[in-house]
């Protein structure tokens, strides 16, 4: 009898698996490295990067994009992307400023409102791109456009303003000497990671953006997974909107412009994958602190926006690129 191939092409996939799943692993520790590397540069040019008071303003600012960043590193990973959380930004902070006046509501009323407005976009997304069939970036493209429209509406295109005292310590107090979202931060950092790694939402996430027709041959519901992800996402853009707004002490129709390009890329530079099945909490959260420390070392610098927003679009083309090449690389 003629002696099978099988057991050596079973070894060399198990090497092959065990070199992408390497791959992977240093791609993590690469953005770490990366982020470090920044920041010993800058705190070598300018002595006032590495100082508290500036690290607490880097952290704070960081701290939108990065809940943002969340929401969509869910999308990605199922094989999705989310053009519209900038503007679920603005409708949210103008549906909470327009129940956060003095003397009106309790707190709690506009939190639930702006979170809730940020679920129901989130899940119209969801329900539209499931029911449609239509590639997640027609759809949001075109709720990106509607959300600017309803903001507008909503604030009958002016700020909102005289916001209650409580409201705004959401975005500008501080506990134990800590700002406010900073803490909101760490604590939607940890409960994204316990949800993306260690619940079975989770497993079906990397299942539905690893392999479609193998997660629904496993009988996974590919529709309310779909479903679920767009709606966290539409969440935590609500969350943040409600962070920003606060921050801001007001309610503007226009804010949120261009936040998912840095929400986006901060996912990618973290190692989430453009295909899907990839990514972690943690390199998005690094992806996001490396594009806050270089913004804010740009500004130490006295660089002038126009430069920063050029460094950014080649920080965006380098993670696309980057992702790529990953991606050939891990399947050859």
């Amino acid at each position: 009898m003629i002696p099978t191939q099988k057991p050596q092409s079973t070894y060399l996939n198990q090497v092959g698996e065990a070199y992408k799943t390497r791959l992977r692993g240093l791609s993590t520790y690469g953005i770490l490295l990366a982020f470090l590397v920044v920041c010993v540069v800058l705190s070598l040019v300018t002595p006032r990067f590495l100082t508290i008071p500036n690290l607490t303003i880097v952290v704070t600012q960081v701290s939108i994009n990065a809940l943002l960043a969340f929401g969509v590193t869910f999308v990605i990973i199922t094989g999705g992307i989310d053009l519209s959380i900038g503007s679920m930004v603005a409708v949210t902070g103008v549906v909470a400023a327009m129940f956060a006046h003095p003397d009106t509501y309790p707190v709690g009323v506009p939190l639930l409102m702006g979170l809730l407005a940020g679920l129901l976009f989130g899940a119209f997304n969801g329900f539209v791109i499931t029911r449609s069939k239509v590639h997640p970036f027609i759809i949001t493209l075109g709720t990106m456009t509607m959300g600017r429209g309803l903001a507008l509406i909503l604030s009958k295109g002016r700020p909102i303003s005289n916001l209650s005292d409580a409201f705004n310590f959401i975005g500008g107090g501080q506990v134990l000497g800590i700002p406010m979202p900073i803490i909101i931060l760490v604590v939607m950092f940890i409960l994204c990671s316990i949800a993306l790694h260690k619940t079975v939402l989770g497993r079906y996430m990397y299942a539905v953006g690893g392999n479609e027709q193998a997660a629904r041959a496993s009988g996974i519901n590919l529709s309310k997974v779909k479903m679920v992800v767009y709606t966290l996402c539409g969440g935590l853009a609500g969350l943040a909107g409600i962070v920003l707004t606060s921050r801001i002490t007001t309610g503007q129709p226009n804010a949120g412009a261009g936040f998912e390009l840095n929400a986006i890329a901060a996912a990618i530079i973290g190692g989430t994958s453009t295909s899907g099945g990839t990514g972690t909490m943690t390199g998005t959260l690094i992806g996001a602190l490396l594009i806050g420390v270089i913004s804010n070392g740009l500004d130490l610098l006295n660089v002038t926006s126009y430069y920063q927003q050029v460094v950014m679009g080649i920080i965006i083309i380098g993670a696309v690129v980057l992702d790529s090449w990953n991606q050939n690389k891990n399947n050859s």
